[in-house]
C-alpha cells in the first residue's frame, strides 16, 4: 500500500474490467461538435468524488472496512447527464456507495451530493454542444465489483491523468 502525504485530488471508484473497456472502444464514437471522448484508461465508475483530501486519511477509513460485493449492470445506452456529460447508466452500485460514503463522511473539500447516481461518463461536453449522433448510442454491459480503488486525479491541459494509490477487495459474491 502506498504512502501518500498531504492534499490530493482524489476520488474511490470501481475500474471497470477490460473486456467491458474494449466493448466500449467498439461503441461508434461520432465527431459531434463539443463532445470530448473520455480515454478508454480513464473510464471508472465514482462512488465518492472527495476533491482534495489527504490519501492517508482515506485509506485508514477504508482499511478494514467491508465492501459489498456487487454486480453492475451498465446500459441501456449512452446517455446526457445533464448539459455537460455523455454517460453509461450503471445499476448495481448503491449499496457499495453508500458503505464508500459513510465510511469518509467528513473527508475532502467536495460537499457530498445528495443522491448517489451510479454512471460511467463516456465524454464530456462543452457549452452549445451537440451530440445528437452521441447519445443514444446502444450500450450494456454486465460485470462483478472485485475491488474498489482510491485513485489520485492530476489536471493537466491535455485532460486528467488518474493513478490508482490503492485497492480493496469486495466480499466474494
Amino acid at each position: 500500500m502506498a504512502e501518500v502525504a498531504g492534499m490530493t485530488r482524489l476520488f474511490v471508484a470501481v475500474w471497470p474490467p477490460g473486456d467491458v473497456l474494449d466493448a466500449l472502444g467498439d461503441v461508434e464514437r461520432p465527431n459531434d461538435p463539443g463532445v470530448k471522448w473520455v480515454p478508454q484508461e480513464n473510464l471508472h465508475l465514482t462512488l465518492r468524488f472527495l476533491g482534495d483530501a489527504d490519501a492517508d486519511d482515506v485509506i485508514e477509513r477504508l482499511e478494514g472496512i467491508e465492501l459489498p460485493s456487487t454486480t453492475v449492470t451498465l446500459g441501456p445506452a449512452f446517455d446526457l447527464f445533464t448539459e455537460r456529460s455523455l454517460l453509461v447508466p450503471a445499476a448495481g452500485l448503491d449499496e457499495l456507495a453508500a458503505v464508500v460514503r459513510r465510511a469518509l463522511r467528513g473527508l475532502g473539500t467536495e460537499p457530498e451530493r445528495r443522491r448517489f447516481l451510479g454512471h460511467l461518463t463516456v465524454a464530456r461536453l462543452a457549452r452549445g454542444a451537440r451530440p445528437a449522433r452521441s447519445a443514444g448510442r446502444r450500450f450494456d454491459a454486465t460485470f462483478d465489483v472485485t475491488d474498489v480503488a482510491l485513485v489520485e486525479s492530476t489536471l493537466h491541459q491535455s485532460g486528467a491523468r488518474y493513478e490508482t494509490i490503492t485497492t480493496w477487495p469486495t466480499r466474494s459474491l
